[in-house]
């Protein structure tokens, strides 16, 4: 089977053309096996590329540990590099196939004539609570007071890392739940990341982020993807900063966000309006899994 390993900011996947090959008959053991970083290609999970009856192409996508998400914006915008420079559909504007519903993108070429940027219309977003989903007691979680502390958090933690005990809840067709602190290099991520993702009023888990707002429009970040672990960098997770910078008064319309991998443009008008999302793509090399 050919693959193509791509990613956007550092946030990889494996990437299988399921117009010329035959897809696998299990993609979630696939997807375990491609992403082991010591025995298998080495990624973020598996992302097949698909025809689709209403769209350009069709995207599903694979966590590392097998589960299936709904969407990954780092992992959409590869997609369309992969359809215009591999051929699938040579135009400067594309729509694909999500788990969210169809999606627009708009190409930017680079000096080589291969797709170097990608703005992507990602849809409003969800903030009904039931819809996220969140079994918390309210028609929408924002800016809502959370206790963090317990026997299973690292003691001390809030204050080592200035954190503001109050979460916003987005969905982008994915679950995110957004918190804000002093120092986002202070969070111990690998220990609350998990006990976050899993907590109970997340029924179907949820991609934590922890966020650290600067002057001018500018926020750095710092992700546990759900199914995943730490990331260089969640696109859908940037979009949802964005949202929940607006909802509580953080941030504006416009945003800068600063990810390990590198930065994202996110434009958010409010309720009522889409999300666009602005930031590269990356193809790093083809190879047989055999």
């Amino acid at each position: 089977m050919r693959f193509t390993k791509m990613h956007g900011l550092g946030n990889d996947y494996v990437y299988v053309n399921g117009f010329a090959e035959r897809l696998p008959a299990d993609p979630a053991a696939l997807a375990v096996a491609v992403s082991d970083r010591h025995f298998g290609i080495g990624g973020d999970g598996l992302i097949l590329i698909t025809p689709s009856e209403i769209a350009d192409a069709r995207m599903r996508m694979f966590n590392a540990d097998g589960s299936e998400a709904e969407m990954c914006g780092n992992g959409v915008r590869c997609v369309a590099k992969y359809v215009y420079d591999h051929g699938l559909a040579r135009k400067p504007e594309l729509q694909i196939e999500t788990g969210r519903g169809v999606l627009a993108f708009q190409l930017t070429l680079g000096p080589d004539g291969q797709v170097a940027k990608v703005r992507v219309n990602m849809g409003e977003p969800i903030l009904d609570a039931a819809k996220i989903p969140t079994t918390i007691a309210a028609s929408r979680v924002i800016d809502l007071v959370l206790n963090l502390t317990g026997p299973e958090f690292p003691p001390g933690w809030y204050e080592q890392c200035g954190l503001d005990a109050r979460i916003t809840c987005v969905s982008m067709g994915n679950p995110h739940v957004v918190l804000y602190c002093n120092d986002v290099a202070k969070v111990p991520l690998a220990t609350v990341g998990p006990i976050l993702e899993t907590a109970a009023i997340f029924p179907r888990r949820i991609n934590v982020h922890f966020v650290q707002k600067h002057t001018g429009g500018e926020v750095t970040m710092r992700t546990w993807e759900r199914g995943s672990g730490i990331t260089l960098a969640c696109g859908t997770g940037a979009c949802s900063v964005a949202v929940a910078g607006v909802l509580t008064g953080r941030t504006g319309p416009q945003l800068l966000a600063h990810l390990p991998g590198g930065d994202l443009e996110l434009d958010w008008a409010g309720v009522g309006h889409p999300v666009f999302m602005t930031g590269p793509a990356t193809e790093v090399f083809t190879g047989d899994w055999p």
